[in-house]
């Protein structure tokens, strides 16, 4: 498969004309899975597969959905996915021996997750937050994390929240709420844009307010497929920035597809957009605001016994010229 440099236009063209060529090879399939159904740093997939963007570059990609990353990357050490797109935090794994390694940073920092409140809490401001309990997805994630640096931030010492695994799907959160067993949760925005229209809950803050560059989106390859095809890396990066590039300048056709992905509503979707187009990487390299507090917080959670060697969690070699 060829190696392609060109971006935009001007790549499509490209594609094209090969796709159109006399003994073009059948198209590569590659399995990607999604660590969140709905989380915007994951959704260009479904926009770039829905758009064609994908099958021009003469991918077949086919998407799975798992409720967290360590699911994800479980799928990939099994060789049942190829590509998975998920957050910067599970390079952690790839440290402690996971056959995976991160090829972009696609989001590098984390305006798709905020903060919500019961829509009836008397919380109205983040030093209320303190004392309370706070639900997370599972020990050792990235919401766990985002807890803990919240009350590391605010000097509220170790006991200062009360981190509640509660899983990694909407429904839970809010049943979670319901019986008082969290008093916050941090959760993807697209959900608390959907909770706010039906008056269940709403953003108290995004973590971007006291997080800095985490590599929040980032995309894996398995080893395998990097020894067995690494022009699929490459041209499945092209095609994902190519999604980026329309989706910024396509607001409308954006929003109606990952309406159609999450099933939340337009005006949801609409607000989501606004919030989180701005994250995404055109280059998708690794800067170095998101590889330290990567690092620290593999061993703020005790994800690692000693500081990993962050160049060998990652490669920019796939990435386009």
């Amino acid at each position: 498969m060829r190696k392609w440099r060109a971006r935009g236009l001007g790549l499509a063209a490209v594609v094209i004309a090969w796709a159109l060529s006399p003994g073009t090879k059948a198209a590569t399939t590659l399995a990607v899975g999604k660590a969140d159904a709905n989380a915007s740093h994951i959704l260009p997939v479904n926009v770039g597969k829905s758009l064609g963007i994908f099958a021009r570059h003469g991918l077949d990609v086919t998407i799975s959905d798992f409720t967290g990353g360590s699911k994800l990357v479980q799928a990939m050490a099994a060789g049942s996915i190829d590509i998975g797109v998920a957050a910067g935090p599970l390079m952690a794994l790839a440290a402690k021996g996971a056959p995976i390694e991160a090829v972009c940073n696609d989001a590098p920092p984390i305006l798709f997750i905020g903060i919500a409140v019961p829509w009836e809490s008397p919380i109205r401001s983040v030093d209320q937050l303190k004392g309370r309990n706070i639900g997370i997805s599972s020990a050792g994630s990235l919401t766990d994390w985002l807890a803990q640096e919240l009350a590391h931030q605010r000097g509220w010492g170790p006991q200062g929240i009360t981190p509640i695994a509660i899983g990694n799907s909407a429904a839970g959160d809010i049943a979670a709420f319901r019986t008082h067993t969290i008093d916050a949760v941090i959760s993807v925005t697209s959900n608390i844009f959907a909770w706010e229209e039906e008056k269940q809950a709403r953003l108290l803050l995004p973590v971007s307010k006291y997080v800095g560059n985490v590599a929040a989106g980032a995309i894996f390859a398995t080893k395998t497929l990097i020894a067995r095809d690494p022009d699929a890396i490459r041209v499945f990066l092209a095609a994902w920035l190519e999604t980026v590039d329309y989706m910024r300048a396509h607001k409308e056709e954006t929003v109606k597809i990952e309406s159609g992905v999450t099933g939340y509503t337009p005006t949801s979707m609409s607000k989501e957009y606004d919030q989180t187009i701005g994250m995404f990487s055109r280059d998708c390299k690794f800067d170095a605001e998101s590889l330290a507090n990567l690092k620290r917080s593999f061993v703020e959670l005790k994800l690692v016994e000693t500081p990993p060697d962050m160049s060998t969690l990652y490669t920019e070699a796939f990435a386009p010229k």
